[in-house]
């Protein structure tokens, strides 16, 4: 003889184990699909910043040969309008002249030209050979004045007639993502 067959009822607890553990492995997939899009994003934005800091440094050495040429011109600072220099009327902006990368000295009342987003008396510094870069740098190069002292370890022994020039430069390294700028004080004897 033959026992008897007995059926017993399932609960059912092996699929809502699986089921939570799906869940569970979902949110952990999503969560590193996560983590590696951001890591990718911050890589990029380095990359960039990279490029941007490249180019913004090549362009301020370009500014830096301008400046040294002008300072070399007879007579000195040819390039720039009214032999660089302004004087101050008051307590209101006068902007001061800029062609080609040449800007006379800045009206201390004025926003820095560097800030400013509506100045466009930027030069381009081509010829870089920067292929990568979204846009070419750019550099302005202001004349701040020559009666600095030539000894700057001494200050108070020697001529006090060396002149100085700002250099600004900027670049951007990939779209408008990272805008580097940079900047020198050039002295010249």
């Amino acid at each position: 003889m033959s026992a008897p067959i007995v059926y017993q009822r399932q609960a059912g607890a092996a699929l809502i184990v699986a089921l939570i553990l799906l869940v569970v492995m979902t949110l952990l997939g999503l969560s590193s699909v996560r983590t590696v899009s951001q890591g990718e994003r911050m890589t990029s934005n380095t990359f960039d910043r990279s490029l941007g800091f490249q180019g913004a440094e090549a362009a301020l050495r370009a500014g830096e040969a301008v400046a040294d040429a002008q300072s070399k011109t007879i007579p000195p600072n040819a390039g720039f309008d009214s032999s660089g220099l302004y004087v101050d009327v008051g307590a209101t902006c006068e902007a001061s002249p800029c062609q080609n990368g040449l800007c006379s000295q800045p009206d201390k009342d004025c926003t820095a030209r560097w800030l400013d987003s509506g100045f466009n008396g930027w030069a381009n510094a081509a010829g870089l050979g920067l292929t990568a870069l979204a846009a070419t740098p750019q550099y302005i190069v202001e004349y701040l004045g020559g009666n600095f002292p030539c000894n700057v370890d001494d200050p108070g022994i020697g001529a006090q007639n060396c002149k100085r020039y700002r250099v600004s430069a900027r670049s951007h390294g990939g779209g408008d993502r990272a805008m580097v700028i940079l900047q020198s004080i050039y002295a010249t004897e």
